[in-house]
């Protein structure tokens, strides 16, 4: 099997990862899954794709990721690691779809307008 390439992404986070056969190792920015993704809730987020599929262990994992938050890198991690599964194999699209793993969050923060505070907030209006 050769190596695949998929990028996910989540807010402004952005994640190339590249999956090959081996032992299960997850490699995050050149650092240890668990140095990177310190909490246990982020690491099963990236596991995720994995365990759904009862794949745990087969696949050595590299990442590169960068941009927005730890959450929204994970979150954009554990797309690139839905879409990968999926190139590997297409019968686990239907197992990943209904759990909502393949579905890319549109959501983002909303630009700052002039005249204004912030996006939605205005400035006080005072009258007199």
């Amino acid at each position: 099997m050769e190596v695949v390439h998929k990028i996910g992404r989540r807010k402004t986070a952005v994640a190339r990862v590249y999956i090959s056969e081996g032992k299960g190792d997850i490699t995050v920015n050149d650092r240890k899954l668990e140095d990177y993704f310190t909490t246990a809730p982020l690491q099963y987020k990236v596991k995720q794709p994995f365990t759904l599929t009862n794949v745990d262990g087969n696949y050595d994992v590299k990442v590169n990721v960068y941009g927005g938050g730890i959450t929204g890198q994970a979150e954009a991690v554990r797309l690139a690691l839905s879409r990968a599964m999926c190139q590997i194999n297409e019968e686990n699209r239907e197992i990943l779809k209904p759990e909502g793993l393949l579905t890319r969050d549109p959501r983002m923060v909303e630009r700052k307008k002039y005249g204004q505070k912030k996006a939605r907030k205005k400035f006080q209006f005072s009258k007199r």
